[in-house]
């Protein structure tokens, strides 16, 4: 069973920069340790206040083992300090979400490219 951390995070908006440069780091140590990552998301329209986080992981033995992974890691441990450090996370929270096999990344077949 697939299961999906959602990460809600409150930015400040004025550092929006800053939470791009921290999504764009764990884009290579989130995979290293062991989490599928499906992607940072930055508000675009609507509420400016708003990111979030999806990273998938077999099960949650292996999210926990991740985790224990991430706290020996010196990028990740730069990258939890860079946050601490900027401020630009006013607030996190974390959900767990069991997948739907058959609905899982599933492409979009050929609409992309027509207007």
């Amino acid at each position: 069973m697939t299961i999906t951390c959602f990460i809600r995070y409150e930015i400040d908006p004025f550092k929006r920069e800053l939470f791009r440069t921290y999504a764009q780091n764990w884009s290579t140590i989130i995979p290293r340790n062991g989490g599928h990552l499906i992607g940072y998301f930055l508000p675009h329209e609507g509420t400016n206040y708003e990111a979030w986080a999806l990273v998938s992981f077999p099960d949650l033995a292996h999210y926990e083992a991740y985790r224990v992974r991430l706290k020996s890691d010196d990028d990740a441990l730069a990258n939890f300090a860079f946050a601490t450090r900027e401020r630009f996370i006013l607030k996190e929270e974390r959900s767990f979400a069991e997948v739907v096999e058959t609905s899982y990344l599933v492409a979009p077949v050929g609409h992309w490219g027509q207007a």
